[in-house]
């Protein structure tokens, strides 16, 4: 239970952090955070509780993680789907806070988006399905492979959150304007819940692709790179 605990807050904390960064903060006038903020934000969540609750949970926050985890067979099948329920809740009890929070606003109407994923006409610059499919496909593999290789037994130790936070961080730079960044369907299946339009029924691709991404990672983690 310490573990699923750990997890749901952790996720929690990703959500709130880095969702909650793109809602209230990205768009000021002259002093928005923007993209850049916005990508650093979900990287610092991540390397805070790697720190907080590594130690405890091993800090997946995430269900492709854990998954590819589990397939480069760092991480046990008996706590799978657990892992996966307590980052989901998590993720989704953080959307309902910052649903409470941006509700209060003078004059609100609209959630909008509320950083939530798309592609085609709910991409922040109308990428096709295909090209956010690609997108979420090979940012998480190599988000992964970043975390098998980070956290292997021989390489140096208590840098891993470092470069794991420095990972989702680029990733974010890289992909917000094309599907504004999954790489986590946790995160995804959180803001689609509560954001305005169709975000909901194009939730399977961030699922899919970074599921697909993680497990091809995990295999060629454990093919070529484990027991090196």
């Amino acid at each position: 239970m310490k573990k699923l605990f750990a997890e749901f807050f952790g996720t929690f904390w990703l959500v709130f952090g880095g969702c909650g960064s793109a809602i209230f903060a990205a768009g000021i006038p002259d002093l928005g955070i923007g993209f850049v903020g916005v990508a650093l934000a979900f990287g610092l969540t991540v390397l805070t509780m790697a720190y907080a609750i590594g130690h405890i949970s091993g800090a997946h926050l995430n269900p492709a993680v854990s998954i590819g985890l589990w397939v480069g067979g760092k991480f046990e099948s008996k706590d799978l789907l657990g892992y996966i329920i307590a980052q989901v809740v998590g993720a989704i009890a953080a959307a309902v806070v910052l649903y409470l929070i941006v509700s209060g606003k003078p004059g609100f109407e609209s959630v909008g988006s509320f950083a939530a994923n798309g592609y085609g006409e709910l991409s922040p610059e109308g990428y096709s399905m295909m090209s956010v499919l690609i997108t979420e496909f090979v940012l998480t593999m190599f988000f992964l492979l970043i975390i098998l290789g980070s956290t292997y037994v021989k390489a140096p130790e208590g840098f891993a959150g470092i470069a794991i936070g420095l990972a989702l961080t680029l990733i974010h730079l890289i992909s917000i304007p094309i599907s504004n960044t999954s790489v986590n369907p946790a995160r995804s299946m959180s803001q689609a819940i509560f954001a305005e339009g169709a975000y909901f029924s194009q939730v399977w691709l961030f699922w899919l692709a970074p599921i697909a991404g993680a497990v091809v990672a995990g295999l060629i983690h454990k093919t070529f790179f484990d027991k090196v």
